[in-house]
């Protein structure tokens, strides 16, 4: 009897595809590879990542599908071309979580939330032929994790990804991981989380949690002792991760973070006004106070580390001098990274349904119009100006913002701050990136050889 054949797929969107990004920046699709590692030893397994190979059909026995808001459109192409052909197809991730009914059309399973406690049913129904439409995943404890199938990723990926704790107990108006991942913070063990660091072939790591030191002094302790086990067992990398302000409240976090091979830090900065704080419900931010910003820059500095911030534009009580503000904090600012974004009502947010409610969204041609809900369009109606007129504003911001010489000199002052040429690079990978994203075909790509060029004037 032959094994049953799986194939996995991410998607591309067209704002993520490897002619925008730097494939340098690109890390794999840890879901799937999750996926892999929770499928039994008697299935063939093959992940798709369209962001490296053009999709073409291959036969298989299953197929499931991990999508974006902004990709959920191809992903459903892809699925219809499996169902025309008898193979059934299972939808997963976070849009399929927040709009499921839409995703039921495209689909023949969609499974919501968390795969995990679900993934063994939905195996055991496909051999059974008793299918279900769909799977409602738990919110369970981060034990006994499943190792990632990393030897069916991609060879190319110069970075790998993990996870490392699930959750986040806020609520910002903007976001949707606490309906998805739950509120409460749930992490791995410290010892889990080393040996899979040790199965990892990359010298270079994204910790994709939401915040990797949580939210409580439990919380940063154990990521001290993660960063601490991660020196003793001799484990050689160079990492980046996403925390909240409160990173730099405790310095032995930041020490220890450096020793351990952390080279940037992003940071959801949002705004440096307390009216936008306040409309994006960016409670932390709001109760640490926009003042400590530049005590937290420094702080970070100091252990050889480059911030990343996201910046958020277009909120309602953004003005244009507004927008031209938070262009000039990011600029003038300790920030070395600047991910500056259009607002973007994602469904299952505060945000999207206070938008629908109000009959404020303009891009409403679902499934088709949510290849625009990407933090790049207009897709909602501001209220200070006309779509239009944000959009020139975004462009003349961004122009503004992501000025090619202005870049090397922020690179070169975050040099300056940190002592750490590699911080100072993955920043400016970052700069770059976001640049060529931003312009799309609007403009010249930026180099990323450039730097290298600088580093080397440098020395």
């Amino acid at each position: 009897m032959y094994n049953k054949k799986l194939i996995l797929i991410n998607p591309f969107n067209q704002h993520t595809r490897k002619d925008v990004y730097d494939v340098r920046t690109i890390s794999p699709p840890l879901s799937l590879g999750i996926i892999a590692g929770l499928t039994p030893d008697d299935w063939d397994i093959e992940i798709i990542d369209e962001n490296f190979d053009d999709f073409t059909f291959k036969e298989a026995d299953l197929v499931g599908i991990t999508a974006l808001t902004s990709s959920i459109n191809r992903a459903y192409e892809i699925s219809a071309i499996y169902r025309e052909r008898g193979i059934p197809t299972v939808i997963g991730g976070i849009h399929a979580s927040m709009v499921t009914e839409e995703a039921e059309k495209y689909a023949d399973v969609v499974v919501t939330g968390e795969a995990e406690s679900v993934w063994h049913k939905v195996i055991e129904d496909f051999k059974q032929g008793t299918l279900k439409k769909r799977y409602t995943g738990e919110l369970l404890p981060m034990k006994n994790n499943p190792m990632p199938r990393r030897d069916l990723f991609h060879p190319s990926y110069s970075y790998a990804n993990i996870q490392t704790s699930r959750g986040c107990p806020m609520n910002c108006d903007f976001c949707s991981v606490h309906n998805f991942n739950g509120h409460q913070y749930r992490q791995r063990s410290v010892e889990d989380v080393l040996d899979e660091l040790e199965t990892i072939p990359q010298e270079q790591v994204y910790f994709v949690d939401d915040n990797i030191i949580g939210y409580s002094k439990q919380s940063a302790e154990r990521a001290i002792r993660l960063f601490k086990g991660i020196v003793d067992r001799g484990i050689k990398i160079d990492w980046y991760c996403q925390a909240s302000l409160n990173v730099a409240d405790n310095e032995d976090v930041l020490k220890w973070a450096a020793k351990s091979g952390c080279r940037m830090i992003l940071i959801g900065i949002e705004s440096e006004k307390e009216e936008q704080l306040q409309e994006a419900n960016k409670s932390l931010n709001l109760k640490m106070g926009i003042k400590k910003y530049e005590e937290v820059f420094d702080r970070i500095h100091k252990y050889g580390i480059s911030v990343l911030g996201t910046l958020i534009f277009g909120l309602d009580s953004d003005s244009k001098s507004d927008l031209y503000d938070r262009t000039q904090f990011a600029i003038e600012s300790g920030m070395d990274g600047m991910q500056a974004t259009i607002i973007t009502p994602l469904p299952g947010t505060g945000l999207y349904k206070r938008m629908e409610k109000d009959k404020r969204l303009l891009k409403t041609n679902y499934p088709e119009d949510w290849k625009y809900y990407h933090f790049l369009d207009i897709v909602y109606q501001p209220a200070k100006m006309s779509p239009d007129e944000l959009y020139d504003e975004m462009l003349k911001n961004w122009g503004i913002m992501y000025d090619g010489k202005l870049l090397q000199k922020k690179m070169l002052r975050t040099l300056k701050a940190t002592q750490n040429p590699k911080a100072a690079v993955w920043s400016y990978l970052s700069n770059v990136e976001r640049h060529n994203i931003c312009f799309g075909n609007r403009k010249a790509p930026l180099d990323p050889n450039i730097l290298l060029k600088s580093l080397q004037n440098v020395g």
